[in-house]
């Protein structure tokens, strides 16, 4: 039915997570509001990267429906890759007079259609689901039935899966099915996740630390062979095991360490000891000229942090500038360490920093610290 063949997301709308679940909560609850059947909406299909927060969203559009439109709503989240075609379409059996076959009913068909109640059913997974399952959930997708069983008027359908530009398994849609299903391509946005974090209760230690290393929340790699690495799903199980740990971080580190790698555990262990102690890298990049940290583990944080402010910055040449001013007071090593770091922001940034007399001004004092580095 269909080959194993890259998706090309190339025309269809990129979103964050809060951003897909305002546009389609907006649009259901119109439709619920109206008194409109709801699959006037067609079914949705969420393309996105392991632990982006696809099924996180579509629990956040269920609790948007119930606030707005006061009506109760209940999710069957069915995950594709666990089911044979039987689960779907159920188990077959004689009828009274023993003449024809019928089938039972599947549980993911068993949905109260009340008028209060709001039915969303979230076909997980459907990308990477066997041939034979996605032939059925396509046809509920598509059709809202599946054999003899029809979904109830009050349900939403909602699909999602892996892109196989992520090297999960995944088969190309065949081009009928995804003309008939509504696309969005779920991305990683760092406001979008705070936002939700601070409402869902993430651990302190966990928002700190995104907040100041942005890039330190997806680290997906799909040319990667590591088993463990940080998403926003692997981010909230670090938090929930903090929590269940009296924010330990040195206690929880093993298990911290089998969620997000060991690379990735052991800089968030670091940040977690010195993080109180840490000038505000704004302040520097604004020219406030914080004091500088005494501890060389301190000293090794901030110019982390400084390296990604910058990288961050990169076009606010007034920003680096004071950054590189606030640099001159740091120790010869710490320095160094530093304009390294900046001179390899991008290709052809050094001949940016060579622009800025203060930069020149340090290259005169410790260029010949950098070991032949320009």
């Amino acid at each position: 039915m269909a080959d194993k063949k890259t998706v090309m997301l190339t025309n269809i709308p990129q979103m964050p997570v809060n951003r897909m679940v305002a546009e389609l909560s907006e649009i259901y609850c119109r439709v619920i509001e109206r008194k409109q059947p709801i699959a006037t909406v067609p079914s949705v299909m969420l393309w996105g990267p392991p632990g982006v927060g696809k099924s996180q969203g579509v629990r956040e559009i269920a609790k948007e429906i119930e606030n707005r439109t006061g009506k109760r709503t209940k999710v069957t989240d069915v995950r594709l890759l666990l089911f044979n075609p039987i689960d779907l379409r159920g188990i077959p059996t004689a009828n009274e007079d023993r003449t024809l076959a019928i089938w039972l009913r599947p549980q993911i068909f068993q949905m109260d259609d009340n008028d209060d109640i709001v039915n969303i059913l979230f076909l997980d997974e459907i990308s990477a689901a066997p041939q034979s399952v996605q032939a059925a959930a396509y046809q509920i997708t598509l059709d809202r039935t599946v054999g003899e069983h029809r979904l109830p008027a009050n349900c939403i359908v909602i699909a999602a899966g892996n892109r196989t530009t992520d090297k999960s398994v995944a088969y190309k849609m065949p081009k009928a099915l995804a003309n008939r299903l509504l696309h969005i391509e779920v991305e990683t946005d760092i406001d979008s996740w705070k936002e939700w974090a601070e409402k869902s209760g993430i651990h302190p230690l966990v928002r700190q630390f995104i907040s100041a290393r942005h890039d330190a929340i997806m680290a997906f790699d799909s040319a990667s062979e590591d088993l463990a690495f940080a998403t926003p799903r692997s981010w909230e199980m670090v938090s929930g095991i903090l929590h269940s740990m009296d924010s330990d971080v040195e206690k929880a580190f093993p298990l911290i360490a089998g969620l997000i790698g060991l690379a990735a555990a052991t800089e968030f262990r670091t940040w977690s000891f010195v993080h109180e102690d840490l000038p505000d890298v704004t302040d520097i990049f604004e020219g406030k000229s914080p004091d500088l940290p005494r501890s060389p583990e301190v000293m090794t944080a901030l110019v982390s942090s400084m390296a990604y402010y910058a990288k961050e910055h990169r076009t606010d040449m007034k920003l680096i500038e004071n950054s590189i001013k606030y640099a001159e007071r740091m120790p010869p090593d710490f320095s160094v360490m530093l304009m390294k770091s900046y001179m390899g922001i991008e290709k052809g940034y050094r001949e940016k920093l060579m622009k800025l007399p203060v930069f020149a001004k340090w290259i005169e004092k410790k260029g010949n610290l950098l070991n032949g580095y320009i």
